[in-house]
Parts: C-alpha cells; structure tokens; sequence
C-alpha cells in the first residue's frame, strides 16, 4: 500500500489593506504548525511534497503564496517592499492560535527575518532558512533577476518554458513531461504562458532588487533568540561558504544543514533530503 495522504484544504489569508494570500493546509489543524514562505517567483506549490511530509510527521503545515504570486493578489499600489511583505506574514499569523514554526526559502526566509526581528516577538516559535542569508551573493542575486525579468511576452508553450528553465538550471535534469510548470505560469488572454507573478514585483518602483540592505538583515539575525536551521544547497552560488560563517556569527546558536546536490532551489532539487533536514530540526524542538 503507498504512503497516507494527508487531507489538503484550500485557504485564504486577509492580510492588512484586504489584500487576500492563497494557501493550502495539510493535516490536522489542531496540532501545532509549520508556515511554508516560497522564495521570489514562486508559489506555494514549490513546498507541496514536503508540507505532506511534514503533515504527515504530526505536523499542520501551511503553504502560501506571497503577495503578486501564485492565486494570491497583485498589490493595487504596486507595494513589493521587505516591509509589506513582512506585514503580510505578521497578519497571517495573527490568524493562528500561536506561532508557527516558519520555513522561508530566499524571499521567503528574508520576509520570516524581518517579521520576527522588527514586527514581533511571537511571529515565529521557530525558524528555517532555506538558502538564504543576509550576506549573500549579490552578483547570482542580480543573475535570478535577470533571469525573472527575461522573458516580458512569455512563452508559446509549456516546451517553450521548460526549455528556458533547463537552460537557467543545468544542474537539474529536465523534466519529460513540462505539464509540472504549469502551476507556475499563467495563461494569458493572449493566449501565451506568462510567469504567475505580477510583472511589477520584479519592474515595479518597489520591485525585487531596487533596495537591498544587508544591514538591515544582518541587524534582524543578529536579534534572533528563537531556534534557528539554516539549510543550504550544496552547489548554491548565492550562498556562499563566507556567507555561512558570518549568518553562524550572528545567530551563534543556528544550525546548518547542507543538502549535497542541490542548488539555490534546495527542495525542488533534493526534497527528500531537504524534507528530512526540516523534520529532525522539527523532532528537536521542545
């Protein structure tokens, strides 16, 4: 017989201002969370496979979809900032019994960093970063964004984009059947496959990349008294060594996991080592 499935509800998060964040639950409510934040350009989706694992462990685990993601909404005044983000989750989980254990990917793991240092206290009981540290590589920071803002008309087809995708991630062996991409696209009224994102995250005046503030970030860490993992991907180019042993001086008490094989998108690469990284993290906490 195969592995149980646990029951999966669609959900919808109001976050300040009515801007309303798609998610999904997986497992029973009653017990206690883990809040899944996907990194910039993708969707809650991204975290399918380890929300079940993590479910199914004894864990209720929450998937979103960032503001201008995924089903969730596009921001009226074109607000991407660190700080809306930040006030997003801070809403989201306010609308929880306690805090959750938050696992933030990138984009994710940043917003997780300022909502915990600068917001509240109790946002989160517990947090994982997934490749991401305030010292990060900026030059393969610039390089995602080059790539996210490189194809404005979209694509033909899901080839098309699968294509473009295997070029960007060599490391990945591409995918025979590209039908997986299309939780990341959308189908436009033209009739062309577009990135599910609102073209004003990466374009917009308070888009990805117009105010990076490492300082910021690394005050945030530095403020951290709440268990902490960070997991990183082996062949990650945006976290480096370097920037390992500056995140373990500012958060002495942090752990790192390495997953071997995998890049910046640790768990689309390696999710069974990814899921099993999170889950003894998770086992450990009191």
């Amino acid at each position: 017989m195969g592995e149980a499935t646990p029951i999966q509800i669609p959900v919808t998060f109001a976050a300040d201002g009515g801007l309303a964040l798609a998610g999904t639950t997986y497992g029973d409510p009653s017990v206690d969370s883990v809040l899944f934040l996907h990194g910039a350009g993708q969707t809650q989706y991204a975290w399918g496979a380890a929300a079940r694992r993590v479910a199914l462990a004894g864990w209720h685990a929450i998937t979103i979809d960032l503001r201008g993601h995924g089903d969730s909404g596009w921001a009226s005044d074109a607000d991407y900032s660190q700080d809306a983000f930040a006030s997003d989750i801070a809403s989201v989980v306010r609308s929880m019994p306690k805090p959750p254990v938050i696992v933030g990917a990138s984009l994710g793991g940043l917003t997780a960093l300022i909502a915990q240092a600068e917001l509240s206290r109790a946002v989160a009981r517990a947090l994982v970063l997934v490749d991401i540290v305030p010292g990060m590589n900026s030059e393969e920071a610039d390089r995602i964004l080059v790539f996210m803002r490189a194809y404005p008309d979209g694509f033909e087809s899901l080839e098309e984009a699968a294509a473009a995708v295997s070029r960007y991630l060599p490391h990945r062996p591409r995918p025979a059947e590209p039908s997986g991409l299309a939780k990341n696209l959308r189908l436009a009224a033209d009739g062309r496959y577009r990135w599910h994102w609102d073209p004003n995250l990466t374009n917009g005046p308070s888009g990805l990349g117009k105010k990076r503030d490492p300082e910021r970030h690394r005050a945030a860490a530095r403020s951290l008294r709440i268990p902490c993992l960070l997991v990183r991907g082996a062949k990650s180019q945006l976290v480096t060594d370097e920037g390992v042993q500056d995140f373990v001086r500012l958060v002495p008490h942090s752990e790192v996991a390495d997953v071997s094989g995998a890049g910046h998108m640790v768990a689309g690469d390696r999710n069974d080592a990814f899921a099993g990284a999170v889950l003894d993290f998770l086992a450990a906490l009191d």
